[in-house]
């Protein structure tokens, strides 16, 4: 079995369990077949150059890690990850802010990456690269001479040629992606606009007879949708276990029977808070039936502070919270608890589990995480509802029971919240039961086997006139950007 390498942008602490599923299912795939997990140490070196890479050995796993210059930080992080690829892959043009500048140092610093990364590598190691931080870095490792396989996976939406191709330079930026063996999307819309920005670009073209390879002159590479999921026993143990202990059992108490619609998500405006908000006011007063009976509670950890779209966002988020409090309240009871702080998994499994609805309604999401760690905390017996909208890629795997909405629509979110709260145990046990036998059947640890054992088994039939260390492509896209 191939050694494993896998690169990230930020990397678990390796003298700490990993939280979330994806760091759970990655460290299981390194501790099986030993490798490296590098990336960025979420450490600054300052106005100086980063030192060498820290390296930490955990039994068969070696993390590598490097801190990153403050101009690093700026142009590749804040600028051109931030401010150009996270807006463009979410539809949202209007708030790229791109910069040459920036675009530089996005590819200089996965030239940097490629670089200390490439003693490491042995000629049979198959390599992981992760997310829109890093997409340039198989072409800057073949440039180096590599042909160890290699793979790619998008965490977030992969856009419409339409809005990809707005991106200056976006062509240059999809020839390094001809670099990969295997790229991995969340869903097959997603995998489909890659393969459009491709035939639309004339950089690839589909290969006839053989479904998601493509031949970019002649070289192939497959792309394939390959949807993330969840440690999906361990959520569902995690919420059993959190009801029960003190401090959740006072925060039950203190619904004094109310329902709790509950929505957790980062602050960013891709996640549809303003809408959702003035939709549960909405409901307030169309169904003043449910006043004083609901309780909505809005978790968003504050992110990018000193940002003007965040900081913007977060007081919109917070004013209009304020609104429907100053509108509803009563001496007993506030309709919105709105907290900006994070909590741990355990935490957040437990306040699922006593949701009577799950409130999911990003204006655009690869995956949505959220919504599967919400059905898989349920209790099967008397299960909440999933509100859930339609553009998170989620909604493909649970839509059969999920209530599905137009994030944008705020009528259709206040009617899907009347629908969820009064809704008969006996429907919300059956739309339960489809979701769960999807995420049963498909977890995380799942989803990581699925993804490399593609990229083992794919051939790419390297052309042989591209010997090791010639550039090929790869020097083209560095002039162009």
């Amino acid at each position: 079995m191939s050694r494993l390498i896998v690169v990230s942008n930020r990397v678990p602490a390796p003298d700490r369990p990993p939280q979330g599923g994806l760091a759970v299912a990655v460290r299981a795939a390194l501790s099986e077949r030993g490798g490296i997990w590098m990336g960025w140490s979420g450490g600054s070196s300052g106005a100086e150059e980063p030192g060498p890479l820290s390296l930490h050995e955990d039994g068969a796993i070696t993390y590598a890690l490097s801190d990153l210059s403050e101009r690093d930080l700026s142009e590749y992080y804040n600028g051109f990850a931030n401010s150009v690829l996270w807006p463009i892959c979410h539809y949202r043009i209007d708030l790229t802010d791109y910069s040459r500048r920036d675009a530089e140092g996005y590819f200089r610093v996965n030239r940097f990456f490629a670089q200390r990364l490439a003693p490491l590598i042995r000629p049979d190691d198959l390599i992981w690269i992760h997310d829109y931080h890093l997409i340039p870095l198989a072409a800057e490792l073949r440039q180096l001479g590599f042909r160890n396989r290699i793979g790619f996976f998008m965490h977030i939406p992969w856009p419409a040629p339409d809005v990809f191709l707005t991106l200056p330079g976006g062509e240059t930026l999809l020839r390094t992606m001809t670099s990969f063996d295997l790229l991995g999307f969340q869903t097959e819309p997603d995998a489909t606009n890659f393969g459009l920005c491709l035939s639309r670009s004339g950089l690839a073209q589909p290969v006839a007879g053989e479904p998601g390879v493509y031949a970019a002159q002649e070289r192939r590479f497959r792309v394939g949708a390959f949807p993330i999921s969840i440690d999906t026993g361990a959520i569902g143990r995690s919420a059993g276990n959190a009801v029960r202990n003190v401090a959740m059992r006072k925060f039950r108490a203190s619904l004094e029977g109310r329902s709790l619609i509950m929505g957790v998500d980062r602050l960013d405006y891709t996640k549809g808070l303003p809408q959702r908000i003035q939709a549960f006011g909405r409901f307030l007063e169309t169904s003043p039936e449910w006043l004083g009976r609901v309780t909505y509670l809005q978790i968003t950890p504050n992110t990018r502070e000193g940002v003007a779209e965040y900081d913007a966002l977060r007081q919109e988020v917070a004013g209009l919270a304020g609104q429907i409090n100053g509108r509803h309240s009563r001496l007993d009871w506030m309709p919105v608890r709105y907290v900006n702080r994070a909590f741990s998994q355990q935490t957040l499994a437990g306040l699922y589990r006593i949701a009577r609805v799950g409130l999911v309604t990003p204006l655009r999401d690869g995956m949505n995480l959220v919504a599967k760690e919400y059905v898989a905390a349920q209790d099967p017996e008397d299960p909440g509802t999933l509100i859930l909208s339609r553009f998170a890629g989620a909604a493909a795997e649970l839509g059969e029971g999920a209530l599905l909405v137009n994030p944008y629509d705020e009528e259709t979110i206040t009617r899907a919240v009347a629908q969820a709260v009064a809704m008969p145990r006996e429907e919300r046990k059956a739309r339960h039961a489809a979701m769960a036998a999807v995420l049963a059947d498909h977890d995380v640890f799942g989803w990581c086997r699925d993804f490399l054992r593609h990229l083992d088994q794919f051939q790419p039939r390297l052309p042989p006139e591209l010997a090791p260390g010639d550039p090929g492509d790869v020097l083209q896209t560095r002039l162009e950007v």
